[in-house]
C-alpha cells in the first residue's frame, strides 16, 4: 500500500532516482536539486519519498499527512515527478536500506536506482542504518553547490567514505545503466539556499515565502494554518 502502482512496465531497467527527507516542508532547493539531478543523468522518473518517522532528527512540525499532501501539490504537472508514499505507511523508523530493498522487490531484475543526496548528508552517512548496503542496492549521487569546496569535503569525509568514494566515484551518466547500484557521483547543481527551517521561520513570522516554495504548497499552508 502506498507505492505508486504505474509505470512498470516503462521502467524496466530505465533508472528509476529516489529523493527522501522530511519535506517539513518542500521547497524549491528540494525541487531544482531533482530535476537539474535528473536532467544531468537522463533519469526520467524520480521518486519522492517523504519520510513518515525519520531516525536523523526529531518529530517533523508538520504531521506526514499534511507533508504528504504538500508533495503533491508541488510536483503536480512535473510527469517526471512521482510521489511514493511507502514510508508514511510504514509502522517504524524510515531507514533508506529498507526503502530499497522493498523496491528491489517490486522491481524488474536489473533496473538502476539511484539514491539524491545533498553532500552534508552523504558527509554524515556511517550514522546511517545499515549504511554499507546502501551501495549494494543503489548509485548514490551527491548534489554539490557552485565554489563547493569539493577537496575540503572529501577531506572531511569519514576514513570508510574516503575509500569508497576513490573505489567507487562515477564520471559518465552512461555508468548508471551499467549497473544496478554501486556507483557515487558528484553533481553540481544551482546554489538555491533555501531551507525548510528558514520557511517556518518566515511562516510564524508572518512573513512572505512566495519564490521559495511553489504557491500551492503556499496556500496549503495557509489552508491549514501549518507552522503558525
Amino acid at each position: 500500500m502506498g507505492a505508486p502502482d504505474h509505470g512498470r512496465a516503462e521502467t524496466v531497467n530505465k533508472p528509476i532516482a529516489l529523493l527522501g527527507g522530511t519535506f517539513d516542508p518542500i521547497h524549491f532547493g528540494h525541487l531544482r536539486l531533482a530535476e537539474e539531478l535528473a536532467e544531468s543523468l537522463n533519469i526520467s522518473q524520480v521518486r519522492f519519498i517523504p519520510a513518515g518517522w525519520p531516525p536523523h532528527r526529531g518529530q517533523p512540525r508538520a504531521a506526514a499527512q499534511h507533508r504528504l499532501a504538500m508533495v503533491r501539490r508541488a510536483i503536480a504537472g512535473n510527469p517526471r515527478f512521482v510521489l511514493d508514499e511507502r514510508e508514511f505507511y510504514r509502522n517504524k523508523p524510515s531507514y533508506s536500506v529498507d526503502t530499497l530493498n522493498d523496491l528491489r522487490a517490486e522491481l524488474p531484475p536489473g533496473t538502476p536506482l539511484v539514491l539524491f543526496m545533498g553532500a552534508d548528508a552523504f558527509l554524515g552517512l556511517t550514522t546511517w542504518h545499515e549504511w554499507r548496503r546502501l551501495f549494494e542496492l543503489a548509485h548514490i549521487v551527491v548534489a554539490q553547490r557552485p565554489g563547493f569546496s569539493s577537496v575540503a569535503w572529501q577531506d572531511a569525509l569519514p576514513d570508510p567514505l574516503r575509500r569508497i568514494l576513490s573505489t567507487l566515484r562515477g564520471e559518465q551518466a552512461e555508468e548508471i545503466r551499467e549497473k544496478p547500484y554501486g556507483r557515487v557521483f558528484l553533481q553540481t547543481i544551482t546554489q538555491l539556499d533555501i531551507s525548510a527551517s528558514q520557511i517556518r521561520d518566515r511562516a510564524l513570522r508572518g512573513k512572505s515565502l512566495r519564490y521559495l516554495l511553489p504557491d500551492a504548497v503556499i496556500d496549503y499552508l495557509n489552508e491549514n494554518h501549518l507552522y503558525v
